[in-house]
């Protein structure tokens, strides 16, 4: 029964590792070089253009941990809203926004 304890412990410790080495929250600069922040909000993540002719636009809202989320993201040019999906990885986002489930368009963003 330890030897499970401990196995479940160490199993979960590393969970919380992936999900701590994958943090969403933050700045990141977009595919045309604005800046977005990623910030908690009401149990999930909102994505708000700081920067540019769009700033203090709110631009998206996703749910997740570990490094991948699902949620909704506008573009803002064109005044679009997108099923979408994100993937942290290290310095990267890759966000992907699907009309219709089969017109996708992905995007990879960098953390300042």
């Amino acid at each position: 029964m330890r030897r499970f304890s401990m196995a479940a412990g160490l199993v979960l410790a590393g969970l919380i590792g992936a999900q701590a080495a994958e943090p969403v929250a933050g700045a990141w600069t977009t595919a045309s070089g604005e800046t977005a922040n990623i910030a908690s909000c009401g149990g999930a993540y909102c994505i708000t253009i700081v920067t540019g002719k769009f700033k203090g636009k709110q631009i998206g809202k996703m749910s997740g941990t570990g490094g991948s989320y699902s949620g909704e993201i506008t573009d803002p040019e064109a005044d679009r809203t997108y099923a979408g999906s994100a993937e942290v990885n290290g310095a990267s986002l890759k966000l992907t926004g699907c009309a219709l489930k089969v017109f996708c368009k992905t995007q990879t963003w960098k953390k300042q």
